[in-house]
């Protein structure tokens, strides 16, 4: 940085020194100019009669000297005027790049709108000049939906072309005095004024922004749909206007709170800005500070939930749940800290943490009963997840045959290629893989056929209503009964009392889990549950992995010696 500055400042120096020199130059072309003028005059009112005179009469040759004379004055006379015209044309040169570079400097190049900074400026000056009781200003950011895919699908000149033509139409809907900037990427923001108490004139404005946006936009023959969220803030809400830039940039972050949580909404809409909405982003910031900072510290912990065998109500199985043991908040469940675990970018790594821990907790279970884990879908998209998960076993030395893995069935229509290659894998080194959730997504008979999955979960949803609706009874009994023809055992899930547990053991062999069996409990809580049924393990895994190595090396070693 420093250096880059120091160049700056030299090459500022250059160009000052340069112009100084210029400046003389013209100044001294200048003076020889006048006086060349001056002494033309002079030598003029001498020369230019006698010349005449010599011409006429035939009279002598006037002084060669004073003709030389008067020929220097007129060549130095041209010179200025050339040097004068040029001096003109260079400062006229000079006028419009500065106009040009001002201009690039205010606006964006792709769209012409303004750009942040001038937008910022220009939007200050309004807020401290042109607001009352009787006008306010209404901020409005508008962000175009999954702008990504349309430049990964149609390329970035489609993508270019959507902006120009969504900058377009959305400046032939602004009434007069509005002002509309393109911030960046596929963010613009727009000011417009309105009368505070018609508030509707903006409603309509944005929903008409809306519906013009949506219209396709052509492109080399294809047609590109988008979509646009739109967020809105009035200076109403600003309690000081009078701060010019900053009141702007205070205006600016409510629309785009409001926008965000048009988008969180399902996008495609608008919403005015509330305090709340600022509230909810105070939250949300703070928690992914917090899920980052737990990941570190180690406050996510395993929990675990029973699996059982219906038939014969043994224990034969618990599936691994997250659970956030925050000193803040408390016990925090999934459905708090995974979707933002999955936002931010950091459920690979808390996943694998806690399948980490689960695998040594395991190792002290009876050596029958299996471990299950869920697998975001995220994860699913990492093609070297199955080699990460087979690395974990390897390293906790955790028997691949009681490991089940369970994917919901969005994942399949992600990336199905990539997804049969996982299971695969995994399959391969005995890791058992399930489809959770099954009845919730849209799976296929055909996919179900194709990938090599070991069983099927129903979801909760069917489940917990089980004696509510005989058609919900039907459909179980048919997933059941799909199952059987697949070869793919059921578990059930949300057994939530003995109405359902009763119902499911009509239907066939099965494996249930819910709070009927007992809530989700931390590892210790597990050991003290399977130290009551004498279902601990009898030697530690290590133990039993070397016993197992020294008989196969004393083996090998007696047949040498045999031999």
């Amino acid at each position: 940085m420093a250096a880059n500055k120091n160049t700056n400042t030299g090459g500022a120096d250059v160009q000052s020194t340069a112009k100084d020199v210029r400046r003389d130059h013209d100044v001294v072309t200048l003076g020889i100019a006048i006086a060349a003028v001056i002494l033309f005059v002079g030598t003029a009112g001498v020369a230019v009669p006698t010349l005449m005179r010599s011409w006429i009469h035939s009279a002598p040759s006037p002084d060669l000297i004073l003709t030389n004379a008067l020929l220097l004055n007129i060549a130095l006379i041209l010179l200025g005027w050339n040097r004068l015209k040029a001096l003109n044309s260079e400062l006229e040169t000079r006028r419009r790049s500065e106009e040009e570079a001002r201009k690039l400097a205010d606006l964006d190049h792709l769209t012409g709108c303004y750009n942040r900074r001038s937008f910022t400026a220009a939007l200050g000056h309004l807020l401290t000049d042109g607001v009352g009781n009787e006008r306010a200003l209404a901020a409005i950011a508008l962000d175009l939906d999954n702008f990504k895919q349309v430049n990964d699908l149609n390329g970035h000149q489609a993508g270019d072309e959507v902006l120009r033509s969504t900058a377009a139409r959305i400046l032939k809907l602004l009434p007069e005095g509005a002002l509309l900037a393109r911030l960046g990427g596929d963010e613009f923001v727009c000011v417009v004024p309105y009368h505070p108490q018609v508030p509707d004139r903006i409603d309509q404005l944005a929903t008409r922004i809306i519906e013009q946006v949506a219209s396709p936009v052509l492109h080399e023959g294809s047609a590109v749909d988008v979509t646009m969220s739109v967020g809105i803030a009035s200076s109403i809400q600003i309690e000081d206007t009078n701060l010019g830039e900053l009141s702007a940039q205070r205006l600016m972050h409510k629309a785009d709170i409001a926008m965000y949580h048009a988008k969180k909404q399902g996008k495609n809409r608008f919403y005015w800005f509330e305090m709340p909405m600022e509230n909810e982003l105070r939250f949300r910031n703070e928690l992914e500070a917090g899920i980052r900072r737990g990941i570190a510290l180690g406050e996510f912990k395993p929990y675990y939930e029973q699996q059982v065998d219906l038939e014969s109500g043994q224990l034969v199985g618990f599936e691994m749940l997250a659970r956030w043991e925050s000193p803040e908040l408390g016990l925090v469940g999934p459905d708090i800290f995974i979707p933002i675990a999955e936002e931010i970018g950091v459920i690979g790594e808390l996943s694998e943490r806690l399948i980490a821990q689960a695998f040594e907790d395991a190792k002290e279970w009876d050596s029958e009963i299996s471990l299950s884990v869920n697998i975001s879908p995220v994860q699913m998209r990492d093609p070297w997840f199955a080699q990460k998960l087979l690395k974990l076993l390897v390293k906790h030395r955790f028997p691949a045959n009681r490991l089940d893995i369970e994917i919901t069935e969005s994942c399949l229509h992600e990336n199905i290629g990539m997804v049969r290659s996982m299971i695969t894998s995994l399959r391969n080194q005995g890791v058992q893989v399930s489809l959770d959730d099954f009845g919730t997504g849209y799976s296929s008979l055909s996919q179900l056929r194709s990938l090599p999955f070991d069983r099927l979960k129903i979801d909760r949803s069917f489940i917990s209503e089980l004696k509510e609706s005989d058609n919900r009874g039907k459909l179980v009994d048919a997933i059941i009964s799909m199952g059987d023809g697949l070869k793919l055992p059921i578990t059930a899930e949300g057994v939530e009392n003995e109405a359902v547990l009763e119902a499911l053991k009509g239907m066939g062999k099965l494996k249930g889990q819910g709070y009927h069996y007992g809530r989700p409990e931390p590892a210790d809580k597990v050991i003290e549950r399977l130290a009551a049924q004498d279902r601990l393990a009898k030697t530690s895994l290590e133990n039993v992995t070397e016993v197992d190595f020294k008989a196969a090396d004393e083996k090998r070693g007696g047949g040498k010696k045999a031999g």
